[in-house]
């Protein structure tokens, strides 16, 4: 297994999409899961879920847009589980809908976004990086977007905390790699999955699908890039943004000519 004696904290594991897909993925491979989120049903009933199949995993209630919240949630992975060896940043806003162009978007939507997005992954990271330096080794993956590389209409606060996030990610991976720490990030494009069955009509799906030189990717497509990132295969890379997106940051779809 590819995770075995690992333990990870997994953020926005407990809304049922990409964080819970990342998790259970992660305990298949070894790993013991720290579980987190805001719904407390959900995620005590993933990691209730993941205790049944013989799995190691607890959850922890958090809201990751307060400092203290961040903080405890690190103190209980390593009480309960022990010291995260693996952080991956998932938890996202979930306030899109509200964003808008530069020109519109409210004060209010711009500091969620980067408080959710953003903030919050440095806060972790700085609560779990003494952890893994004094270990001698830890691996961080940040979630960004395709939106960080290409312009996305009316995703202003959106694109630029996500954006942010990738340059903290280089940093991170700058500053700590000789401790052993490495950093990355995974920027996926738009993810098919259960939690967006019907989301799409024929028609825009079509024009969707025509963005992308393969499939559009699935969740377990996103958590399966995730998983190397985090692991010793890929402990000779670090800094780096991995985009999980058909091709579509790479070149021009169809669609674009």
């Amino acid at each position: 297994m590819r995770l075995q004696g690992e333990t990870a904290l997994v953020t926005g594991s407990s809304g049922g999409g990409l964080g819970a897909e990342i998790a259970r993925l992660f305990a298949r491979e070894g790993a013991s899961i720290m579980i987190t989120g805001r719904s407390k049903d959900r995620g005590a009933a993933l990691a209730g879920e993941l205790r049944a199949a013989g799995y190691r995993a607890a959850f922890k209630s958090a809201d990751l847009s307060v400092r203290a919240d961040c903080t405890r949630l690190v103190a209980a992975t390593a009480t309960e589980l022990g010291g995260p060896s693996i952080l991956v940043n998932c938890a996202v806003s979930l306030r899109t809908p509200d964003d808008g162009p530069v020109g519109t978007v409210g004060d209010e939507i711009w500091d969620e976004m980067f408080r959710t997005n953003t903030t919050a992954a440095m806060w972790l990271c700085q609560e779990v990086v003494p952890l893994m330096t004094a270990a001698g080794r830890g691996s961080i993956v940040n979630v960004t977007s395709r939106t960080a590389l290409r312009g996305t209409p009316d995703l202003a606060a959106y694109s630029a905390s996500k954006a942010a996030l990738e340059g903290l990610t280089r940093s991170i991976a700058m500053d700590y790699s000789r401790a052993g720490v490495r950093c990355n990030a995974v920027a996926p494009g738009y993810i098919t999955g259960k939690e967006r069955v019907g989301e799409l009509d024929p028609r825009t799906r079509e024009r969707f699908e025509a963005m992308h030189l393969t499939r559009m990717p699935t969740t377990q497509d996103v958590a399966n890039a995730v998983l190397f990132l985090a692991s010793d295969e890929a402990g000779a890379i670090t800094g780096v943004t991995l985009p999980v997106d058909g091709g579509g940051s790479a070149v021009r779809g169809l669609t674009l000519g």
